[in-house]
């Protein structure tokens, strides 16, 4: 009969020595989970919300990242297919450099096209790519309730999530989206008439400031009004009717001041009102399709996808507000825009309104950009500046 202590003994004599030393302390769980550091993609102001959803919501820490980069698209090109739209390249981009920030979690939405893929998509190619991750993707809850968003951050992010406080502070960072859509609204309303015009960007940044400090409810809505009633207080020199130029196109490209390369600030230089209906309160937040088809119906019998009855509706409602022009924004390749655009030549023929495309891809240049700008500035300004012919009509009865 084996006798296993015997043999116990022997083997534990043939085994080196150990070398026990104290084991550091882990920390509570707690302390352990506020080291979790989170990263969303850029995407223009949203990262002030993004920010509060972390810190609020998820009890993390927020990466902030640096403003985006020209080596940013150049990392995300390099690990993407040359064929892949540009918001993949400048999304996989924003990743890499968060990763490198020491990111432990990054976020992705669902999105209204290819853009609800790309989240498994990208994780793969950051994976192959020897990164260490974890990605919350609120793909795979998209169209559930809020509980079901908070329930996938607590499995994902941090278990000791509340669900109560997290509901209530989703609530929260909505709101604080709605703030700065509106914000903005006024912004592009107001900026290109100031008297000073440095001034537009100092009270943006100031209202930005304190909107990235708020905590709670009532330090978004105080901050809000106090950025708005600033904002409308500025000195300016507004035309009685300026040149109004409303801007549509696809969800990253004509929102994200990087990917467009800032087409609404250099036309607020050019001093035009500035309006553009998509951001995330109208297409997501508010979004009511069969509504928005209706107010088009003219032009739109079925849902076109993602963000295209959005353009078509916002489209023919500039148009309708005598709007001196429309600018439409897209990625080069982006399918469903694309099929917008014979939509917009009939509503540009039916109102007489000029409609400028531009397509931004990796290689697209500032250069090009500001000259079809500004030859488009000029000839919707003449044309603003010359007679109708009822005018002309009228001018000669009178005589």
């Amino acid at each position: 009969m084996v006798d296993y202590a015997q043999v116990s003994m022997k083997l534990e004599k043939l085994r080196p020595p150990k070398l026990v030393g104290k084991r550091p302390a882990r920390g509570s769980r707690d302390d352990r989970h506020a080291q979790t550091k989170v990263a969303f993609f850029r995407y223009g102001y949203y990262d002030i919300a993004f920010k509060y959803f972390v810190e609020q919501v998820l009890d993390a820490e927020f990466v902030t990242l640096p403003p985006a980069t020209r080596r940013t698209l150049e990392l995300g090109s390099r690990h993407s297919n040359d064929f892949v739209c540009a918001p993949f390249k400048h999304i996989l981009g924003d990743y890499l450099e968060a990763l490198e920030l020491g990111a432990d979690v990054l976020v992705q939405f669902t999105g209204p096209c290819r853009l609800g893929y790309y989240g498994e998509v990208q994780e793969s190619i950051l994976r192959d790519l020897g990164y260490d991750f974890r990605m919350l993707n609120f793909a795979v809850v998209g169209g559930k309730p809020a509980t079901e968003y908070i329930k996938l951050c607590k499995r994902t992010v941090n278990p000791r999530v509340s669900l109560k406080r997290g509901v209530g502070e989703l609530v929260t960072t909505f709101r604080l989206i709605e703030c700065l859509d509106s914000y903005h609204d006024a912004y592009l309303a107001h900026a290109g008439f100031a008297v000073d015009p440095e001034e537009p960007r100092r009270l943006q940044r100031a209202f930005y400031r304190t909107m990235r400090a708020a905590t709670c409810r009532a330090d978004v809505e105080a901050a809000f009004a106090a950025g708005l009633d600033a904002l409308e207080s500025m000195p300016a020199r507004k035309p009685v009717d300026p040149v109004r130029v409303g801007i549509v196109g696809e969800y990253f490209t004509a929102v994200d001041p990087h990917s467009n390369l800032g087409v609404e600030e250099k036309l607020l230089g050019m001093g035009v009102e500035v309006a553009r209906m998509l951001n995330i309160t109208n297409r997501n937040l508010r979004y009511h399709e069969k509504n928005l088809r209706a107010s088009a119906s003219r032009y739109l019998r079925y849902d076109m996808g993602p963000t295209s009855t959005l353009t078509i509706a916002a489209a023919k409602k500039y148009a309708e507000e005598g709007f001196d022009g429309i600018i439409h924004l897209k990625s080069s390749g982006c399918t469903p825009e694309i099929d917008c655009m014979p939509v917009l030549q009939r509503i540009s023929r039916d109102y007489g309104i000029p409609v400028l495309y531009l397509s931004f891809d990796s290689q697209t240049s500032d250069t090009g950009l500001d000259t079809r700008l500004e030859a488009f500035y000029d000839m919707i300004s003449l044309r603003k500046a010359a007679p109708t012919a009822s005018q002309l009509a009228t001018k000669g009865t009178s005589r």
